[in-house]
């Protein structure tokens, strides 16, 4: 939640309409999102390196992770801000040395939290179950968004 918060701000100050409120202006919404994998109790993001990849996938090999992701909507016309996390558990068979290092040279491991993607072609045949939302494990649950942005939007009419 931190994080999607943070990115929240972040943009909102780029934008400098941070406190900007009209009367009868349509809502403008702005959705900020953050997913961590957390493995054998510790919280995994993006690995710094190919090391850390082949270390974040073998953990997972046979076993399972967590991964939680949070979404913020904030509304920049009335300054309200709703968000929530979900969490969804993945369960893998294990995972052959050799796909892991196939995985890992392509390059993708890097740009993602806990370093592997659940729809790569190489991983998706050692994935065992998915228990919870897919689109929470592909870094932004759709139910979950929509959940917020009606909240948001009804908090303005009550507001």
């Amino acid at each position: 939640m931190a994080l999607a918060e943070a990115k929240a701000n972040a943009i909102i100050e780029r934008l400098r309409i941070e406190g900007h409120v009209e009367e009868d202006a349509q809502a403008t919404l702005l959705i900020t999102a953050d997913t961590v994998v957390v493995s054998h109790g510790m919280v995994r993001e993006k690995p710094n390196n190919k090391e850390e990849a082949r270390e974040f996938i073998k953990g997972y090999s046979g076993g399972h992770a967590a991964v939680i992701g949070s979404v913020v909507v904030s509304n920049l016309t009335t300054g309200i801000r709703k968000g929530a996390w979900e969490k969804a558990e993945v369960y893998f068979h294990e995972i052959p040395d050799e796909i892991i290092d196939s995985v890992i040279e392509e390059g993708s491991t890097l740009h993602v939290a806990g370093g592997l993607t659940l729809e790569h072609p190489l991983t998706s045949p050692f994935v065992e179950a998915v228990v919870g939302s897919t689109d929470t494990v592909w870094g932004l649950s759709k139910a979950l968004t929509e959940k917020l942005i009606k909240d948001n939007l009804v908090a303005v009419k009550i507001t």
